[in-house]
C-alpha cells in the first residue's frame, strides 16, 4: 500500500499563496486517485480537490475553484496543491488522501479514500 506525508503548511496573510506537497512511498503512486481534504477546528472533514490516476481529470470544491490548483508528478510520486488568494476560511489542517479506485459521484467523499497522511496546518491571518 501507499504511505503519504504532507509538507508545506504554515502561516500566511490573507490574499497570499502557499503550496502544499504530499510525498508518497510504497506502492506505485500512479495506481491511485489522490485528493486533498481539510478540517478546521469544530468542523467536519471537507473535500478540497482531487485528481485521477494519470491526471485525466481534476475536481474542485466550489469554495476553492479558480484559487487552488491540484497537480501530480507520477514519476516523482508527489501531489501538490497550489493555493492562491487565500482567505481566513481556508485555515485548516490539510490532508493528502489516496484511493485505488473512485467514481465521479463519490470522489469528494472522504470515505472513498483508504490511505491518509498525517496532515499539515495552514493558517491564514486576516
Amino acid at each position: 500500500q501507499v504511505q503519504l506525508v504532507e509538507s508545506g503548511g504554515g502561516l500566511v496573510p490573507a490574499g497570499g499563496s502557499l503550496g502544499l506537497s504530499c510525498a508518497s512511498s510504497g506502492r506505485s503512486f500512479s495506481s491511485y486517485d489522490v485528493a486533498w481534504f481539510r478540517q478546521a477546528p469544530g468542523k467536519e472533514r471537507e473535500f478540497v480537490a482531487a485528481i485521477r490516476k494519470y491526471g485525466g481529470g481534476t475536481y474542485y470544491a466550489d469554495s476553492v475553484k479558480n484559487r487552488f490548483t491540484i497537480y501530480r508528478d507520477n514519476a516523482k510520486g508527489t501531489l501538490t496543491l497550489q493555493m492562491n488568494s487565500l482567505k481566513s476560511e481556508d485555515t485548516a489542517v490539510y490532508y493528502c488522501a489516496a484511493s485505488s479506485s473512485t467514481i465521479t459521484s463519490t470522489i469528494g467523499r472522504w470515505e472513498s479514500y483508504a490511505h491518509w497522511g498525517q496532515g499539515t496546518q495552514v493558517t491564514v491571518s486576516s
